[in-house]
C-alpha cells in the first residue's frame, strides 16, 4: 500500500509541475493574436506605436502634441510610426470644427496620423451647455478616451503626455 501511495503521490506532483510549466509557457509567450495586436492596420510596417494624452486645454499642450507628432514622423518616416492622438475632458476643444489648430490636425490626419475624441466627453459638454459640440470630421469618435488610450497601451503602444 506504501508503494502504491508513492507512485500516486509522485505523478500527483508530476502532474501538477506539468500544469504549472503549461502555465507558465502561456504566460510567458503572447498568443498570435495578443502578438499581431501592436499592428495598425492602416499602419503595417510601423514599428513604433505611439499614443499621446491630451486631457488640457491649454495651447500650449496642444501645440507640443502636434509638434511631437511632426517630428516623429519626420524622424522615423510616416510608415514606421503609427501615432494616435486621445483626447478627452478639456483636450477634446483642439478637435472641435473650429480649432485654431484645425489645418494642422488635417495635415496630420493626412499623414497617418489618428486622432479620437472622447464621446463620454462631448456628452458631457452637450448636456451641461445644450449646445451641440462641432467636431472636425477627420476625428475618430470612440466611447471612453481613458479606455482608448487603455486599449493601445494593451496592444503595445507607448503613452506619452506632453
Amino acid at each position: 500500500m506504501a508503494g502504491s501511495q508513492t507512485r500516486s503521490s509522485a505523478a500527483i506532483a508530476v502532474r501538477l509541475i506539468a500544469a504549472c510549466a503549461f502555465a507558465f509557457s502561456l504566460a510567458a509567450k503572447p498568443s498570435a493574436a495578443a502578438a499581431g495586436n501592436n499592428v495598425s492596420a492602416d499602419k503595417p510596417f510601423a514599428e513604433h506605436h505611439l499614443a499621446l494624452q491630451l486631457s488640457d486645454d491649454d495651447a500650449k499642450k496642444q501645440a507640443l502634441v502636434i509638434s511631437v507628432a511632426y517630428n516623429l514622423l519626420k524622424f522615423y518616416g510616416p510608415d514606421k510610426i503609427a501615432i494616435e492622438v486621445v483626447a478627452f475632458g478639456p483636450g477634446i476643444a483642439l478637435l472641435r470644427a473650429d480649432s485654431p489648430n484645425r489645418k494642422l490636425v488635417d495635415s496630420l490626419v493626412a499623414q497617418g496620423v489618428r486622432f479620437d475624441v472622447c464621446m463620454n466627453t462631448v456628452e458631457t459638454v452637450e448636456r451641461e451647455t445644450g449646445h451641440r459640440v462641432p467636431l472636425n470630421p477627420n476625428a475618430k469618435r470612440v466611447e471612453a478616451g481613458v479606455a482608448q488610450i487603455l486599449v493601445l497601451t494593451e496592444k503595445g503602444y507607448t503613452l506619452v503626455r506632453p
